[in-house]
């Protein structure tokens, strides 16, 4: 179907952050297949791992425990505020059970009509109807009406706004910590602090979208640590998967007691071949000094990006975002860079507000950032206004 403005490249193999065109043509992936491949392609370990588990079992559904689930959660649960975990496929279907979540726990808790939920300008949560409902861009609503009810739409990181929108029939609050789609937009100093305050004075559940922030890309395993708060709830997706659709939603037991056996489910999610995969992710991102390497490969970029913006002002406006979850804000227009990018074996993402993201693999080394900057110069000085 005609659903996909793809560019004229078919890739026949991976190997760490370069892919291989038909042909042979070498290009550096700092898109990562929208911060998916967490560590870069064909990682031996990752190869390893699915490889032994194809071996043995793809699918049992989950009328049956689950072995790799158990030890995934409890990984999980042990490096963040979680308590429970519910795995899924994808990102969209990990946000459909938070908004479930929110909903059902003031049902149960006896506060039926608290059924809308705050969500934020700029922001995109997926692509069903709910999670669509959720995000901000009506591009993407268009046609496909009648839309959900139950969302109430504030300014991305205006506290008093927020805290104006919250009426007797507002159960939950769902946000980004970090804008991915919308632009690489960070909240101002003390927001999410002031969002649980919030919540937490009207009764509230506070959901943190982390499909693309989490699983190390900002150099904690979940960005909402970087904060001195505790969501209810975050999903996580992208990244957890390693390149294997993979889709979860962490909860504190609270929150996760609104949904009871029978209340969700699905038939795919966390089949055995996802939770190879993702446990072999894990073997890797929670090994001591990981983080600190993320931050380190940041700071290089985040450097040489300064360096650019100076010697060509008319090419970068602004550098947003934490750790490998990069932004430029550019001149030019961003498809324009992506294009020219594209041309030079760099491979980039664009976003929201003219941002081109940058989000290499995580394992990446100096050498792999001093490549990407000299064809970010090279972009520069043939695009600089």
């Amino acid at each position: 179907m005609p659903t996909y403005a793809r560019a004229d490249l078919a890739f026949e193999k991976g190997e760490g952050p370069y892919l291989y065109a038909q042909g042979g043509r070498r290009f550096l992936d700092f898109g990562s297949g929208i911060a998916v491949n967490t560590l870069g392609h064909s990682h031996p370990h990752l190869v390893a791992k699915l490889t032994e588990q194809v071996g043995k079992l793809w699918h049992t559904s989950n009328l049956y425990r689950i072995p790799g689930q158990e030890k995934l959660a409890e990984r999980l649960v042990a490096n963040t505020f979680a308590d429970t975990v519910f795995f899924c496929n994808s990102g969209a279907e990990a946000n459909e059970a938070g908004i479930k979540m929110l909903r059902r726990y003031q049902h149960v808790s006896g506060n039926p009509e608290k059924n809308r939920i705050l969500v934020a300008t700029n922001a995109f949560h997926g692509r069903t109807l709910g999670t669509l409902t959720a995000g901000y861009s009506d591009k993407y609503r268009e046609g496909f009406g009648p839309m959900p009810e139950g969302f109430d739409r504030v300014a991305y990181g205006n506290l008093n706004e927020l805290r104006n929108a919250i009426t007797p029939n507002t159960g939950g609050i769902l946000l980004e910590p970090i804008q991915g789609e919308g632009g690489i937009c960070r909240p101002p100093e003390g927001y999410l602090e002031g969002v649980r305050k919030a919540a937490d004075e009207f009764g509230m559940l506070v959901m943190f979208d982390e499909v693309q922030t989490g699983v190390g890309r900002t150099g904690k395993l979940y960005a909402y640590e970087w904060s001195d708060m505790t969501p209810d709830i975050i999903s996580s997706a992208k990244g957890l998967g390693g390149g294997f659709p993979v889709g979860a939603l962490l909860a504190t037991e609270k929150a996760a007691a609104a949904l009871p056996a029978g209340m969700h489910g699905t038939t795919f999610g966390g089949n055995p071949l996802a939770m190879a995969a993702a446990n072999a992710v894990l073997d890797e991102v929670l090994k001591p000094g990981f983080m600190d390497h993320v931050l380190d490969m940041s700071q290089l970029i985040r450097d040489g990006l300064d360096a650019i913006a100076r010697k060509h002002p008319g090419f970068i406006e602004e550098i947003r975002g934490m750790g490998l979850l990069l932004g430029m804000k550019t001149v030019p227009t961003n498809v324009d860079v992506v294009a020219k990018l594209r041309e030079l074996n760099l491979l980039t993402v664009p976003a929201g507000d003219n941002v081109v993201r940058i989000l290499p693999p995580l394992n990446i080394t100096k050498s792999h950032v001093d490549e990407a900057l000299a064809a970010i110069e090279a972009a520069a000085a043939a695009l600089a206004k």
